[in-house]
C-alpha cells in the first residue's frame, strides 16, 4: 500500500528580488518522519520552513501539507508586541486548540438539538488533539527546557532572548501538533535542555522537520537529512551517520571522475603529438613510380594522421569546455613551529583583570598545548581570546605573546563596504588576485560567482568562511577558536574538526559544539561568573 505524503514539494522556486533561494525544489515528507534540514548560513533552510508552514508562499510551483492534527511552527525569533505577556506567547502557539477550544464553547452556550453532531464532532477533535491537558504540558515543557514556574503575567519583553526563544520552544512542543516545523530549535539550550528536546522529539507521534547546525542532535533524532545548497535540496536517509557515508561517497567519485578526465586529456593530447610526428615524416612530394602506389600509400597515410589529429583535437575541446573539477582540497591548520616558540610558552598571562568581563591569576599555554576554555554565558570567555589575541589590552596584568596568532572570532565584523570576498581573502598578502584566486577556490569554501560579492552583502556564515580560508592558508604558532562551529553547515564542521586533529600547533578553543568538546584531548579552562567580578 502506497504511503501518502504528509508534505509533498514539486517543481518549488522561491525568490527576493532578482536573488534565487530555491529553484525547483522537489520532494516529499512521509508521516512520523523525523528530518534534520542542514546547509550554509544564507542557503534558504528558514525560507523552506517558512514555505512548508504555509507563513510565505512560492513564487513557482506546488505545495500541499496533510496534516489534520495541526502544524506547529516555530521562527528563529519571536515576534510579538512590545506589551505582550507570557500568556499570550502561549496562546499564540496554542492558537488552533484556542480557537477549537472557543468554537467548542460557544457551541454549548447555543446547544440545540440539530447542533449535537457539530458539537461532538468539536469535542471529539479537542480530545484527540489534547486540548484538555495543554497547559499543564506547557508547565511541563517550560520545566524540562529550564524555565520553571514562570510567571503567565510577565512581561515579554523583561525575558532574555534566550528565555523568549525557551518560551516560545515550549508552547509550540505543548501544542502537540501531527507536523512539527523547528527552526534553530537548540539554540540557547543547555546541555541538559537539549537532553530533554531530543527525548521529547524521538518520542513525538508526528512528523518532525528541523532546521539545526547541532551535529549530536541529528544523530540522536533524525532519520533523514535535507542539504539546502545553491538552490537546490538533496535527500539523504539513514540519519546523519548514512549522510556523512554519502557525502564521502560522492568526493570519492567526484576524484575519480576528475582523475579519468586528466587521463582522457593526456591521453588525446598524446594522440595529437603521435599523428603530427607520423604527419611530419610523411614527404610532401613523391617521386613516380609504376603507377603511383607509392604515392598513394603516403596520402592514405597522410590523410589516416589528419583525421586522428582533427578527432583528437576536437575531444580535447569537448574536455576542455566541460573539466571534471578535482573535489574540494581538505582543510588543514598548519604551524609554523618557529624556532624561538618550539617548546617554550606562546602565551602567558598573570594578574589579568579587564573590569567587570575576567580576572585571571595566571594561565600559560606551551607550544603544541591544547586548551578548552568552558564556562556560562558572561563568564568572560571571549574576552579572555581577546587578550590572548591582542585586541583587548586588560585593565591590570602582563601579558606575553611569542609566535604567529590566528584569530576565528565569534562574529567577524562585515570589514569596508566596498571589499570583496576575494579582496577580504587577499587583503594584506603578496601576490597578484588570480593567484589568491585559485587558492581560495581550491578550499571549496567559495563558488567562483561569489567570489565578487561585497562583504556587506555576505551571511554570517559566508563572513566566517572568508576568515576559516585566511586561517588554513597562513601557518600560526597558537590558533584561537572563539566557536568555530557557529554558522557554518555539519559538514564544514566535520572538515574543521578533521583540520584540528592534525594541527601541531597550540591551540586554544572556546565552543558549546557537544561533539566537538566530547572528543576534546587537551586541559580544560573553566571560568566561572566569579571571574568577571
Amino acid at each position: 500500500m502506497r504511503t501518502v505524503a504528509q508534505l509533498a514539494l514539486t517543481e518549488i522556486t522561491k525568490r527576493y528580488d532578482t536573488r534565487v533561494v530555491l529553484d525547483r525544489v522537489s520532494f516529499t515528507v512521509r508521516p512520523g518522519e523525523k528530518i534534520g534540514v542542514i546547509g550554509d548560513n544564507g542557503s534558504g533552510k528558514s525560507t523552506l520552513l517558512r514555505l512548508m508552514a504555509g507563513v510565505e508562499r512560492p513564487d513557482n510551483g506546488e505545495l500541499t501539507a496533510l496534516a489534520p492534527g495541526g502544524i506547529g511552527y516555530l521562527p528563529q525569533s519571536l515576534e510579538l508586541p512590545p506589551h505582550a505577556t507570557v500568556a499570550d506567547a502561549i496562546d499564540l502557539a496554542l492558537a488552533e486548540l484556542r480557537d477549537l477550544e472557543a468554537r467548542m464553547r460557544a457551541a454549548e452556550s447555543s446547544l440545540e438539538p440539530a447542533g449535537l453532531d457539530s458539537y461532538a464532532r468539536l469535542v471529539a477533535e479537542f480530545e484527540t488533539r489534547g486540548g484538555y491537558a495543554a497547559d499543564t504540558r506547557v508547565d511541563a515543557a517550560l520545566y524540562g527546557l529550564g524555565l520553571p514556574g514562570l510567571d503567565r503575567a510577565r512581561p515579554v519583553a523583561t525575558l532574555s532572548g534566550g528565555e523568549r526563544s525557551r518560551l516560545a520552544l515550549a508552547a509550540t512542543l505543548a501544542a502537540e501538533p501531527e507536523l512539527l516545523l523547528l527552526d534553530e530549535p537548540t539554540n540557547d539550550l543547555d546541555d541538559e535542555a537539549v537532553a530533554w528536546l531530543e527525548r521529547h522529539l524521538r518520542d513525538h507521534r508526528g512528523t518532525v522537520v528541523a532546521i539545526t547546525h547541532d551535529r549530536v542532535f541529528l544523530e540522536r533524532v533524525t532519520s533523514t537529512i535535507l542539504e539546502v545548497a545553491e538552490g537546490r535540496v538533496r535527500r539523504y536517509g539513514d540519519g546523519y551517520a548514512g549522510y556523512l557515508v554519502a557525502k564521502a561517497a560522492e568526493r570519492a567519485a567526484m576524484a575519480r571522475a576528475h582523475e579519468e578526465w586528466k587521463e582522457e586529456l593526456a591521453r588525446h593530447s598524446g594522440l595529437v603529438s603521435a599523428n603530427a610526428a607520423r604527419l611530419a615524416a610523411v614527404p610532401r612530394k613523391m617521386v613516380k613510380a609504376g603507377m603511383g602506389t607509392g604515392a598513394w600509400r603516403a596520402r592514405s597515410r597522410a590523410h589516416g594522421a589528419a583525421g586522428r589529429v582533427r578527432q583528437s583535437q576536437q575531444r580535447m575541446r569537448r574536455l576542455g569546455e566541460h573539466p571534471a573539477p578535482p573535489p574540494p582540497e581538505p582543510l588543514r591548520f598548519t604551524a609554523s613551529i618557529r624556532a624561538d616558540v618550539a617548546g617554550g610558552e606562546v602565551a602567558a598571562l598573570d594578574g589579568v583583570r579587564v573590569e567587570g568581563r575576567l580576572r585571571l591569576d595566571a594561565l600559560t599555554v606551551r607550544a603544541g598545548e591544547r586548551l578548552l576554555v568552558a564556562g556560562p554565558n558572561g563568564a568572560g570567555k571571549t574576552t579572555l581570546m581577546r587578550v590572548l589575541a591582542g585586541e583587548l589590552r586588560p585593565d591590570h596584568g602582563t601579558v606575553r605573546r611569542a609566535g604567529r596568532i590566528g584569530y576565528l572570532r565569534q562574529d567577524e565584523p562585515a570589514g569596508p563596504p566596498h571589499r570583496t570576498v576575494l579582496r577580504a581573502y587577499a587583503h594584506g598578502r603578496p601576490g597578484t588576485l588570480d593567484e589568491h584566486a585559485d587558492a581560495l577556490l581550491a578550499l571549496g569554501l567559495f563558488r567562483p560567482s561569489e567570489l565578487g560579492l561585497r562583504m556587506p552583502e555576505l551571511s554570517y556564515g559566508q563572513r566566517r568562511r572568508v576568515e576559516l580560508a585566511r586561517l588554513v592558508s597562513e601557518p600560526v604558532d597558537l590558533l584561537l577558536l572563539d566557536e568555530p562551529t557557529n554558522h557554518l553547515s555539519p559538514m564544514l564542521v566535520e572538515q574543521v574538526e578533521e583540520a584540528l586533529t592534525s594541527y601541531g600547533g597550540a591551540l586554544v578553543i572556546v565552543t558549546h559544539d557537544r561533539r566537538l568538546r566530547a572528543a576534546f584531548t587537551g586541559s580544560h579552562l573553566e571560568l566561572g561568573v566569579s571571574a568577571t567580578e
